[in-house]
């Protein structure tokens, strides 16, 4: 298990999506233009981290969060406020919320968002 926090622990081994070391990130380097948004941007290797530590640490919530995160790293923008928006209450018929969920699991791979989403359809 990796020592939290990861900034200090993993700075050697965690990169930003562009693969920037996260010990590479500064603020010299921003001011020098060797770090962008994208670096800024959070991983799912570093958030499937946080959920390893979250489970050491007997918190499986937080940890299954986590996890759900790091699916959605990969998902657009748009895809992750079209599901926000159709889990809002009386926003969605159960057809609509499991074709999104299908959308989820096939497309994006995100099988722990998708399982939260058929979730809701069941309640």
């Amino acid at each position: 298990m990796r020592e939290y926090p990861l900034a200090q622990t993993a700075s050697e081994t965690l990169r930003s999506p562009r693969g920037t070391a996260l010990r590479e990130i500064t603020v010299d380097a921003v001011l020098r233009g060797a770090v962008t948004m994208d670096d800024l941007r959070i991983t799912d290797e570093a958030l499937k981290a946080q959920a390893e530590i979250a489970q050491h640490s007997h918190r499986p919530q937080l940890a299954e969060n986590l996890l759900r995160a790091a699916e959605l790293v990969h998902v657009p923008d748009d895809v992750i406020l079209a599901v926000y928006n159709a889990l809002r209450p009386g926003r969605s018929t159960s057809e609509e919320l499991s074709k999104l969920a299908e959308v989820l699991e096939r497309e994006y791979d995100a099988v722990r968002c998708a399982a939260l989403v058929r979730e809701v359809v069941r309640k």
